[in-house]
């Protein structure tokens, strides 16, 4: 797996901090996303995928690979 933030997209809702902790956090300053991880273990997974579909601004992808 492989993540991909736009932070541009990003509104800071947080969502993603609370699904995935170990793979996101946000600024202090603006809550934008800081993707922390860009290739999490396969144990976050399932997590990512759902910080994925929680997001708001829709501002996280998600490439699958074997």
């Amino acid at each position: 797996m492989k993540v991909i933030v736009d932070e541009v997209k990003c509104i800071g809702g947080g969502r993603c901090v609370l699904s995935a902790e170990e793979v996101f956090d946000q600024h202090d300053e603006d809550g934008v996303v800081v993707l922390l991880n860009p290739a999490p273990p396969a144990e976050l997974h399932e997590a990512v995928r759902e910080a994925a579909l929680l997001c708001p601004a829709a501002a996280i992808q998600i490439e699958e690979q074997p």
